[in-house]
């Protein structure tokens, strides 16, 4: 691609582009309580000397999405969230590259990926120490002074380096202040916080400050432009990454060399009330998409479109000559056009000509190009763009679907074939078998000759040609987690439909009746929005203990002469780990409170509980009992408010199951059930060579399924950022960290399905069932695939994905989780001790 600018001189020599990461809209513009500005200088701008509005950012409301629209002009792809938002996933042109020079300063987390996207030398970033982004600081306000100090500094400098003061009076500088400490006091105190608030003055005085430094030593020549926006906004509980108008309304105030001065209007139109609001209903409000700065950035200085920017550029806001805004528009339209004309290239190249449909809208506008249809032409080219952007999503489609399908029929198939008796009097015909093979074989030739001529991607040789393993059920509980709530409240009722509570004791009925009733709260509760509620956290390593101390004098007064009682010290150990924990919660929160960071004793406590140790003995609930107590103490440092009593719910639940499914061994006429109380998980026998399927069986699968489901969308899902609270990590570490955060998030969130698949196991062995016979087989990933969403916000986009990513990958989770399963409650980590005898 060619890159497009006019060739009329630009109105400024240089641009100075404010980024205040996290700051709402109303926020900035609307007035305190006693009727003056928050930010009294930037109010002054937008009154007597430049243009305003609000940029409407686009989801995910994210900081590396935001700021790549805003300076390179397009909305990046999803997939940059794997590289954890630190490097470019693909590499893309910006205003920064097309610069004759830029200087930034600001996070490490988003300066390099403009300078490494950069070609040449002439994008240099200034950045302060990671560790500097601390929700736990006293206030992050400090990360902002450290950038307007460094600014000054810099300035300063420059009067003594005869090279560096001779590019900073080049045409074409960007200088690019990302200003962090908003965000970072949004997080930790919440937007409508006295922290939030005082920043955003602080960050005002510190525009006008470089403001004035920059006219001074350029000595007012009327050739510098200024921007302030956000990169998204925030919730009123801290958090962003969705399409609430309090993410998506940012900032823009725009003022300097060829910027339209404040125009007066008597009446405008919105949706929304803000004018009347912000007492701003007299000043004309021009509102842009997050993508079109770039365009106008570029268009100030005179540099050229960036290739890939989608962005139109904002005419209302320029202060220039007719001609040089038709210019600009007819570049801005050409550029898109151009990236029309290269996608479309590319796809006919890589397409068979019989099989090529164009994009025919758009041909009647080639020849006749005019500054009047330049918009019109720019939205036909982005049409385009998305039409071959997703050319092949059909075919592709079809082909996973004819995979999911086949492969369905095949597991179908097998289970007849290993548990019935309907294919053994069928015989084998050889003949067919080999006929089937070539016929198969050929196919797959076909497929591969006719991917090799269009040139196709290695991707589309794995979706045509390898069948995809799947099983999964239970689909409306990935959409509505209040459908979990409608099957535990189904599953309450078990007892009573079967007729079990005849056979089981009433007490267990009961309790399983209550437990579901009590765990089909959960998934009614909130996700996102709440308040940390760590008295409730504290409530819950409270209970944790007193239920630890009577299972504790239940064990003791229970009689079985293979148990070692010096085995009971190992429990007095783990719940002191969970006491430990309970004071960490509260201690390490009330000091993130009064502003003192967290306590390193604390958080090497913290992190010392990560260590399981298997040193209980192996009989059934022992094992089972301790393992609660070891991933309670983690699980409790991990929370911040309700889901803390989840896995005492779920726990109770899985042990109440144990003993129901053990009660209903009679159906199978087995006449020798082991005794629950004696059992040890290393003494199984295998029997698994004349046990039959059941139908009981399938039931136990079934519930099995919908555990392990509670077990992830119990308390919400981990599918975007938005769902998770910073806080849940504050006893481990306040330093932002998103690679170490989700670690500790995915620890959180595999915790309940360790305990749902170690009561599985404890159900296959007592009901004398191996779990290779369990295979669920279902076509809800094919389902799942078609509600793939590349668009919209982390949560959207993140929740469809992990939908998908579920379904396909369940087969080899369930084997890891069996796994784990197998070795928590068989292995045991052995302590020095004496030998000791007992008498059979």
């Amino acid at each position: 691609m060619t890159p497009q600018q006019t060739s009329l001189p630009p109105p400024a020599k240089r641009l100075v582009l404010f980024v205040a990461d996290g700051l709402r809209a109303d926020s900035l513009y609307e007035l305190d309580s006693n009727g003056t500005a928050r930010a009294p200088y930037l109010r002054s701008v937008l009154e007597n000397n430049g243009s305003w509005g609000i940029s409407h950012t686009r989801v995910p409301t994210e900081s590396r999405p935001g700021h790549v629209a805003l300076i390179a002009g397009f909305y990046e792809d999803v997939s940059a969230v794997a590289k954890g938002w630190k490097e470019n996933p693909v590499e893309f042109d910006s205003v920064f590259n097309e610069s004759k020079y830029t200087w930034s300063w600001g996070s490490p987390d988003i300066l390099p990926m403009f300078a490494k996207g950069a070609t040449g030398d002439h994008v240099y970033t200034f950045c302060y120490a990671a560790e500097s982004e601390d929700f736990g600081a006293e206030d992050a306000a400090k990360l902002d002074m450290w950038v307007f100090d460094h600014v000054k500094s810099f300035f300063n400098s420059s009067r003594n380096n005869q090279t560096l003061f001779s590019a900073l009076n080049e045409e074409k500088v960007v200088l690019f202040l990302h200003l962090l400490g908003i965000d970072t006091n949004g997080h930790a105190h919440r937007p409508n916080s006295r922290e939030y608030q005082e920043n955003i003055k602080q960050v005002d005085e510190g525009v006008k400050e470089i403001a004035s430094l920059i006219d001074n030593f350029y000595g007012n020549d009327g050739k510098t432009a200024f921007i302030l926006t956000s990169d998204h906004g925030m919730t009123d509980w801290g958090s962003h990454g969705a399409g609430h108008p309090s993410e998506t309304l940012t900032p823009l105030i725009v003022w300097g060399a060829g910027v339209n001065y404040p125009q007066k209007v008597t009446t405008q139109f919105f949706e929304d009330n803000f004018l009347k609001e912000w007492k701003l209903e007299n000043l004309k409000r021009l509102d842009v998409n997050q993508a079109d700065i770039a365009p106008l950035m570029a268009s100030l200085i005179g540099v050229p479109f960036p290739l890939n920017s989608v962005g139109t550029l904002p005419l209302e806001y320029l202060n220039t000559s007719a001609l040089f805004k038709a210019e600009s528009m007819f570049t801005n339209a050409v550029q898109i056009l151009e990236q029309f004309k290269v996608k479309m290239s590319q796809k006919k190249e890589t397409t068979l000509s019989i099989l090529f449909t164009p994009f025919n809208e758009l041909q009647q506008y080639i020849q006749s190009l005019k500054v009047s249809l330049c918009k019109t032409l720019i939205n036909l080219a982005l049409e385009g763009l998305s039409y071959y952007h997703t050319y092949d999503r059909l075919f592709l489609g079809l082909s996973i679907a004819v995979s999911f399908v086949g492969w369905t029929t095949y597991v179908i198939l097998v289970i007849i074939k290993a548990h019935t008796n309907l294919t053994k009097t069928v015989p084998t015909n050889k003949k067919k078998s080999t006929v089937l093979f070539y016929g198969f074989a050929s196919a797959g030739m076909i497929i591969t000759f006719f991917l090799l001529i269009q040139t196709c991607p290695w991707t589309y040789y794995i979706y045509c040609l390898l069948p995809v393993p799947v099983w999964y059920a239970v689909v409306f509980s990935f959409f509505y987690r209040s459908a979990l709530t409608v099957g535990l409240l189904v599953f309450a009722g078990w007892p009573v439909i079967t007729q079990l509570w005849i056979q089981a004791k009433v007490l267990y009925s009961l309790i399983w009746t209550l437990l579901c009733v009590l765990l089909a709260i959960f998934p009614l509760m909130p996700v996102v929005g709440r308040e940390p509620n760590i008295p409730l956290v504290i409530a819950a390593g409270l209970l944790t203990i007193l239920i630890s101390f009577f299972s504790l004098a239940s064990l003791c007064k229970s009689e079985n002469k293979y148990r070692d009682n010096e085995d009971l010290k190992v429990y007095f150990y783990q719940i002191f780990s969970v006491a430990l924990s309970t004071y960490v919660v509260g201690s390490t929160h009330n000091s993130l409170k009064i502003k003192q960071g967290l306590p390193v004793m604390n958080q090497i406590i913290s992190w010392m509980t990560l260590a399981l140790l298997l040193l209980s003995p192996t009989f059934l609930f022992e094992r089972l009992f301790s393992i609660l107590l070891s991933l309670m103490s983690t699980y409790l440092l991990l929370s911040t408010g309700y889901e803390a009593l989840f896995p005492l719910a779920l726990f109770g639940l899985m042990f109440v199951w144990i003993n129901m499914e053990q009660e209903a061994l009679q159906h199978y006429g087995l006449s020798l059930k082991p005794k629950l109380a004696v059992f040890n998980f290393t003494c199984t026998m295998d029997i698994t060579q004349f046990r039959q399927l059941h139908l009981d069986d399938v039931r136990r699968s079934f519930f099995f399924v919908f555990f392990i489901v509670t077990a992830f969308f119990g308390t919400g899902n981990i599918a975007s950022i938005n769902s998770f609270d910073p806080a849940s990590v504050y006893c481990f570490l306040t330093v932002f960290s998103p690679f170490m955060m989700g670690g500790l998030l995915l620890l959180k969130v595999a915790i309940p399905f360790v305990l749902v698949s170690c009561a599985f196991e404890a159900v296959q062995v007592t009901t004398q069932l191996s779990s290779k016979r369990y295979i669920t087989c279902c076509i809800s990933a094919l389902h799942f695939f078609f509600l793939v969403k590349d668009y919209g916000s982390w949560l959207d986009i993140g929740t469809s994905i992990s939908h998908y990513v579920l379904v396909m990958s369940l087969t080899i989770f369930m084997m890891v989780m069996n796994g784990l399963a197998q070795l928590l409650t068989t292995r045991r980590l052995g302590l020095p001790r004496r030998n000791k005898h007992h008498s059979m």
